[in-house]
């Protein structure tokens, strides 16, 4: 049977959605009937995934809120905050999670009919905003939340971005020309337009970690390569994803994935960027990047370079937990199993088989005396086709 692929509406007409969800609401109490709030389901098991599409997307299942004695607290703060949100739009105000946390707290505080509504901390009240997203299908920017995360920091010679303000003008930026100092986008990636100087960048070259990313500009390599590095600050936020997917897009040039060789980054990093996550499905069309391709290290890098490696210990909690995680990718994750990607399952079978992993600055002991050998090793990989 064919696995359905959902993509969300774009442009939504975010108000009047949210008043005719109210109004039916409104209509079923006044009807003596039990008003339902649905989302959409953001978990593995509702996630599917098509190499077509490239990234996961959402099946059939929803999460159901009907009122009840136990479920009455939430719809009311699903109204509550919904009612804030909407007032954002209309004002035209923007605020984080932790702002808005603050603004149901002061609005408590000012009207003793909302103190069955007040959150106790809050991931509570994280929790009513992500369910509204989730039940209007729409991401949390488009409700004027946002949070305070940015694109990787970024690097080159041969890339000039164009952002439009909120006033409709625009701000250009050379990269080239802010020296040592990155540019790091905010989190509305749909806000920039990029292109090269001259002629066409060869590629982007994502590193996990932010510190040898630091090093390779360091030492020139952007120098002496037409390329994009950027570093990605382990787990990808949804600015670096976003990014991501606008270099993608719009410069249309390989990119490489650079980190350990292990179970957490190929999972929980690598996979994220590539195709999003089950927790963000609703996300994963505007905040993945599916032609990123995954450059190592490699298993094969650890025998061709003789490069130092370390055992799991099962007997660490992290690290066993890790492990696991692995298996259950490989039984129930549909990225991991579609054949498409059965490369990088094999990389994850592998892992779990010899119970080893290795750093990304491993390559560092290669040779001692070169600073340059991971640039030189990453540009053998790419020219070479070692990668996944």
């Amino acid at each position: 049977m064919a696995k359905p692929i959902r993509i969300r509406e774009l442009k939504k007409d975010i108000p009047k959605e949210a008043k005719a969800l109210c109004e039916t609401m409104l209509s079923d109490l006044e009807k003596a009937k039990r008003p339902v709030l649905e989302a959409v389901k953001c978990s593995l098991d509702n996630s599917f995934y098509s190499p077509k599409v490239g990234f996961l997307t959402p099946g059939e299942k929803v999460v159901k809120t009907e009122l009840n004695v136990s479920s009455v607290q939430k719809m009311a703060r699903t109204i509550f905050m919904l009612e804030v949100l909407l007032g954002n739009l209309k004002s035209g105000a923007v605020n984080t999670k932790r702002e808005l946390y603050y603004i149901s707290k002061g609005l408590v505080k000012s009207n003793n009919h909302y103190k069955p509504l007040d959150f106790d901390d809050q991931p509570e009240s994280d929790s009513v905003i992500d369910f509204i997203c989730d039940m209007l299908e729409v991401y949390r920017e488009e409700m004027n939340c946002f949070a305070n995360d940015r694109g990787g920091q970024t690097y080159s010679k041969n890339l000039v971005v164009t952002e439009t303000l909120p006033d409709g003008t625009t701000a250009v930026v050379d990269v080239s020309g802010l020296g040592t100092t990155p540019f790091q986008p905010k989190n509305k990636p749909q806000q920039f337009r990029l292109k090269a100087k001259k002629g066409k960048i060869d590629f982007c070259l994502i590193v996990e970690s932010e510190g040898t990313a630091n090093t390779l500009v360091a030492n020139g390599m952007h120098t002496r390569h037409n390329c994009i590095i950027m570093g990605a600050q382990g787990v990808p936020s949804n600015g670096v994803r976003g990014w991501c997917k606008t270099i993608q897009d719009q410069l249309k040039i390989p990119m490489y994935f650079y980190g350990d060789l292990d179970a957490y980054t190929l999972q929980n990093i690598f996979r994220t960027l590539k195709a999003g996550s089950a927790a963000s499905l609703i996300r994963n069309s505007d905040f993945s990047a599916p032609e990123v391709r995954f450059l190592g290290v490699l298993p094969e890098d650890v025998k061709k370079y003789d490069l130092l490696c370390y055992s799991v210990n099962e007997r660490d909690a992290a690290e066993a937990r890790s492990l696991k995680k692995a298996k259950d990718a490989l039984e129930n994750d549909p990225f991991f199993q579609d054949k498409k990607n059965s490369d990088l399952a094999d990389i994850l079978h592998w892992l779990v088989k010899e119970k080893k992993r290795c750093e990304q600055q491993a390559v560092f002991s290669v040779d001692p005396k070169d600073p340059q050998i991971l640039e030189k090793v990453i540009v053998e990989k790419i020219k070479k086709g070692s990668y996944v």
